[in-house]
């Protein structure tokens, strides 16, 4: 891989297939991608409360490794994820773990489909489970 980010939709797409390809050809043990985590919609992800201890102070991240995907979500993203799950019928729940020492929800999902439908799926995941917005910018944190 030569570039590691991307911020418009068609870039975000081209990023994420190569960096499953790249993941696979180096039998890495996993994939990250991040989200920038600053939004620009008033009361989305990423804004803190007044204390400054916002849910989401951290960037937004889904890791991918042999058809697995493993993101962590708050109750209102989880709601958001099965709804975007619908439309996304080669993809499945496979665990849902609520750690007591961790707010929110570790999910692991089986994608059952080509690296293009993963693409699409993550950029859908962070724009509307995350609330990014559409111009974001996506990173290959780890291949």
């Amino acid at each position: 891989m030569t570039r590691f980010d991307a911020a418009d939709a068609e870039a975000r797409l081209a990023l994420f297939v190569d960096a499953i390809d790249a993941h696979e050809q180096r039998s890495s043990p996993f994939l990250t991608i991040e989200a920038d985590a600053a939004a620009e919609a008033d009361g989305a992800a990423g804004e803190t409360d007044e204390s400054g201890d916002g849910e989401n102070d951290d960037p937004p991240w889904i890791q991918y490794a042999d058809g697995t995907l493993n993101l962590d979500c708050t109750d209102a993203e989880l709601d958001r994820l099965k709804s975007l799950l619908d439309e996304f019928p080669a993809f499945s729940i496979d665990d849902l773990h609520r750690p007591e020492e961790a707010e929110g929800t570790n999910v692991r999902l089986t994608a059952r489909t080509d690296p293009e439908r993963v693409a699409q799926f993550l950029d859908r995941a962070f724009r509307e489970v995350y609330e990014r917005p559409e111009e974001y910018r996506a990173w290959a944190a780890e291949v």
